[in-house]
């Protein structure tokens, strides 16, 4: 048994929200352990759509502050991380059937500006007919709508938020387990438990339940607590297949239910389509998409393009669960993406802070807002930072990732052209400290195939936690998409040897 000490703030829960407030805590000036029963980003923060947005499709259901202050957000995300978030255009060809053409024009003047736009260049008409966008669309549809999101990392965008926590002090622990927390007197008394069977000891002055989809379970079996929210578990599922127009433009596709379909480009030549919302019941660690799901994308697809995708075309399908706060709405679409806290204390001392709901583009807001809620506990706490303040890789001078890009290329220019931007965009001013002491691609170490080079998986072991294959071909990578079957096996030897040579030495 380990014993940690004393500390502020037990953070429960290594997704997007967990990461975030642990981050600005550490900021803050508060101690903090986060502990995360798997990897960082396993469950739902690295299974979404890979946007930060606003949620055009909110507005139907005149969640107008929640879209705002989404659109905020997007603006400061872009400019904190640049590496990981940047600029989407979206053509939406209009489809009477589904909504009038005034209603989309009203929505899309709306979300231009109820966020304060500076950056992104706004809303435009599109005559399909005549546009290169519209070349891949049936003929029957001659207009479209073309507005700006964002894309992002968004497992990167959690291990970023983790690791500036622990370069400010945090101390963060993957694959460990909550197993209890009680109060005592002022304190929490709270036992995790690693996977090799450690266990660790801590006390803390509170507790955010940061857990997820599984936020209802560490109220009642860790913290033997009550609460009268709770989450409403949503499936949702993405396929991908190769990219089949040219551009960099996505598009959104309003299904016959109503639902819109995203369309937008992934990594080099893929695509990724999504997202299905589907009522979804039992453990969120067992979710997997279901053929129907992938009918229902494909279908929507292909009411609009002329090339029609078939179930041979699906390259890689992932799932799921969002955990979204119960409002009792009918229709999973409609079931509101805000969030709330929950915080139960005792005299004023102790308090456990449980979320409900959110999203990946408010993340770092909610962070900033729920140690707000926080302060009364912590009269010594800092105030907010993280607005203005860049995640690690981000501090590129005018938040320029294209200057910045242009400037390492010429410092090493031994790098193939698609290598450096691999790099660039998933470490931004790190892939500097990745590539230190190589003068070409032979320093780089073993070739494990298509970008992937030994290098770069021993700067994911030593810096961002990773552990197994999958860790750093799926989340903090995404080099599974690139690796034939052969070349996977081979690097996952690789690593098994390596953890062989590790516990030799050890």
């Amino acid at each position: 048994m380990r014993d940690l000490g004393s500390v502020d703030l037990l953070v429960i829960g290594g997704g997007v929200n967990g990461a975030g407030i642990a981050r600005d805590a550490a900021g803050r000036g508060l101690s903090v352990v986060l502990c995360e029963k798997g990897d960082l980003a396993e469950g739902t923060s690295s299974r979404s759509g890979k946007l930060v947005h606003g949620g055009l499709r909110y507005l139907e259901y005149y969640e107008f502050r929640l879209v705002r202050e989404a659109l905020k957000e997007r603006e400061v995300l872009l400019k904190t991380a640049p590496h990981i978030i940047w600029p989407m255009r979206f053509v939406l060809p209009h489809s009477p059937e589904q909504r009038p053409a005034w209603l989309i024009r009203l929505g899309l003047f709306l979300y231009d500006h109820l966020g304060g736009r500076r950056t992104l260049p706004g809303t435009r008409s599109l005559d399909l007919r005549s546009a290169p966008e519209g070349r891949i669309i049936e003929e029957k549809f001659t207009r479209a709508f073309e507005y700006s999101d964002c894309w992002v990392d968004d497992a990167r965008l959690v291990v970023l938020n983790a690791l500036d926590a622990k370069e400010r002090g945090a101390v963060v622990l993957t694959r460990t387990e909550a197993v209890s927390a009680a109060r005592e007197g002022d304190l929490w008394r709270a036992t995790l438990k690693a996977a090799d069977g450690t266990r660790f000891t801590l006390a803390a002055k509170g507790v955010v339940n940061a857990a997820g989809p599984w936020v209802d379970q560490v109220i009642r079996t860790v913290t033997r607590n009550n609460s009268s929210r709770r989450v409403r578990l949503v499936k949702g599922s993405h396929i991908v297949t190769r990219k089949f127009w040219e551009g960099d433009q996505a598009y959104l596709f309003q299904n016959t239910d109503r639902r819109v379909i995203f369309v937008n480009p992934y990594l080099t030549d893929l695509t990724l389509i999504g997202t299905t919302d589907i009522p979804y019941e039992g453990d969120a660690g067992d979710v997997s998409v279901e053929e129907r799901e992938i009918d229902y994308l494909l279908a929507a697809v292909n009411r609009y393009v002329r090339t029609k995708l078939s179930r041979s075309d699906v390259l890689h399908a992932f799932s799921g669960v969002r955990p979204l706060l119960e409002d009792e709405a009918d229709n999973p679409s409609a079931v509101t993406r805000d969030y709330v806290f929950d915080v139960d204390q005792i005299d004023g001392k102790a308090p456990l802070m449980s979320i409900f709901g959110g999203k990946i583009t408010t993340y770092r807001e909610l962070a900033e807002r729920g140690l707000d809620r926080l302060k009364p506990f912590f009269p010594e706490m800092k105030p907010a930072w993280t607005a203005t303040a860049p995640l690690p890789g981000g501090d590129m001078p005018d938040a320029d990732f294209d200057r910045f890009g242009a400037d390492f290329r010429r410092q090493y220019p031994w790098l193939p052209d698609e290598l450096a931007r691999h790099y660039l965009r998933l470490y931004g001013t790190r892939a500097e400290r990745l590539v230190a002491g190589a003068d070409s691609l032979a320093g780089l170490g073993r070739h494990f195939g298509g970008l992937f080079y030994e290098r770069e998986a021993e700067y994911l072991i030593a810096e961002e936690w990773a552990v197994f294959a999958e860790d750093i071909l799926e989340r903090r990578t995404k080099h599974a998409r690139m690796l034939t079957a052969d070349e996977t096996a081979a690097f996952g030897a690789w690593l098994d040897a390596r953890e062989h040579r590790s516990g030799a030495d050890g």
